[in-house]
């Protein structure tokens, strides 16, 4: 085993209290981290709880047999290479061991030094095939991910900032307007981190109901409620050593926010219908559409919670801020939708993509562009093809998140003339519009709009658009 490896985690299952205390010493004394457990059952909770690289096991036990728990061992999904260990060698038992799946076998009374040879050639070869799979499930998610295309200034300090925190495990949170790339800046920011072999798991918080969020982040054990037939790991264990993005973290309700903070401070947590802990080593890149800071003085978020996951903040500038960035995303949406056969964009075309205001940013630009390689003709996308509130567009939308507080109150009041209305009453106005286009179909609006559905439900809340005017 090279020198930079870290220690094997070890977990000796053994009966006699004083050859299983004499194990762990000697073992941790060479440099392992060792556990130990005086029974089978009890070996298989405590590899529940902890990720565990060499099982030693003795094959005469109570309650479960080292036989059961070599068997029981292999049912697991990754599990440690084993080692069995016995006062009472037999061909016979060792030939079983072995079609178990056991790495090898030793018999008492055996040399610490032997035994700890052995343990380090099993850590490196459960390591060896770790890696294989990390590496091909790492190979498949970088050629699946999307490209973040920019050449403005804004976007080139962004990344500036990714890379500079990427190699540390500070909490991220990253800030912006629905459709910015915020989901494409966490990725990236795990695949620039010393985490980019683990795991990347992402959950939308506001995309669950608050009673199954629980047990989709946690998990949860048999029993836990009705329904629950079996053991269902949660987000928050799969992503151990790994990264998890918490999308819309500020829509997650107030009891699990607090369960959330004692699980980012602890480094470990509870599945739901559980009395053990779960040891887990996780990173949290979070994001939000909303002001964190309005969020947190009306009581909504939890300060605590928010001064744990922004330790860093990232920014991510709307896509009308940074008209030069455009084109080339859109050359590149295209040239995913189309393939090498993608339509062309005449100069009046680009020339109303990047006049246009793009309330939706990058995600409505991709849905715009979607219709209109299905509309093209002749391979050439003219402004007949494009959306007509782009070629003509009668208001700029603005996120009610960007007004200033005082228009809080101006919802639904008519403006001054020759005075611009507030941006919550053109954000109603706007929304109501394509309500009324779609029929007061959400999922259409939404994808009109190019905002996600659970954004468009809250904005509904807020302007009291739950029914048909």
């Amino acid at each position: 085993m090279s020198e930079n490896r870290q220690p094997a985690r070890i977990l000796v299952a053994e009966d006699e209290a004083n050859l299983r205390l004499v194990l762990q010493k000697e073992l941790q004394r060479m440099g392992h981290d060792v556990r130990v457990a005086p029974d089978g059952e009890a070996a298989l909770k405590l590899l529940e709880e902890s990720n565990v690289d060499v099982l030693l096991s003795d094959i005469s036990m109570p309650h479960m047999d080292g036989m059961e728990l070599l068997r029981r061992v292999h049912q697991r999904p990754n599990p440690p290479e084993v080692i069995m260990l016995t006062g009472h060698a037999t061909v016979e038992s060792a030939i079983e061991a072995m079609k178990l799946g056991a790495y090898d076998y030793l018999s008492k009374p055996y040399r610490i030094a032997e035994l700890d040879v052995l343990v380090k050639q099993a850590a490196e070869k459960r390591r060896l095939r770790v890696d294989n799979a990390r590496l091909r499930t790492l190979v498949e998610r970088r050629s699946a991910t999307p490209e973040i295309v920019f050449v403005s200034d804004a976007m080139r300090e962004v990344m500036r900032l990714v890379e500079r925190v990427a190699p540390s495990d500070a909490s991220v949170l990253i800030t912006g307007e629905s459709g910015t790339g915020k989901e494409l800046v966490a990725n990236a920011i795990h695949r620039l981190s010393l985490r980019s072999e683990g795991s990347f798991i992402d959950l939308n918080c506001a995309a669950f109901q608050e009673t199954l969020l629980e047990s989709e982040l946690f998990g949860y054990e048999a029993g836990a409620f009705s329904g629950a037939k079996g053991r269902k790991l949660g987000l928050w264990e799969l992503a151990d050593n790994g990264t998890i993005f918490l999308d819309e973290v500020t829509d997650l309700p107030p009891p699990l926010q607090s369960k959330l903070l004692r699980a980012i401070e602890t480094n470990s947590f509870y599945r739901v219908g559980a009395v053990r802990k779960v040891q887990v080593n996780v990173r949290v890149v979070a994001a939000t559409n909303r002001d964190v800071g309005e969020v947190t003085s009306d009581g909504r978020f939890r300060a605590d919670l928010l001064y744990r996951i922004n330790s860093f903040q990232i920014n991510l500038p709307p896509l009308r801020e940074r008209p030069e960035d455009v084109e080339p995303i859109a050359q590149h949406l295209l040239k995913q939708l189309a393939g090498p056969a993608a339509p062309e964009l005449l100069p009046e075309t680009l020339s109303a993509l990047r006049s246009y205001a793009w309330p939706g940013n990058v995600r409505q630009l991709r849905n715009t562009l979607e219709r209109a390689v299905l509309l093209a003709n002749d391979g050439r996308i003219t402004t007949a093809e494009l959306p007509p509130e782009i070629v003509s567009p009668v208001a700029v939308f603005r996120p009610a998140a960007a007004a200033p507080a005082g228009d809080a109150g101006a919802q639904g009041a008519a403006a001054a003339p020759g005075v611009p209305p507030p941006l919550r009453e053109v954000e109603r106005q706007q929304i109501l519009a394509a309500l009324e286009q779609t029929g007061w179909h959400r999922g259409k609006t939404a994808e009109m709009l190019g905002i996600s559905p659970s954004t468009l439900y809250r904005r509904l809340r807020d302007y009291n658009l739950t029914k048909r005017q």
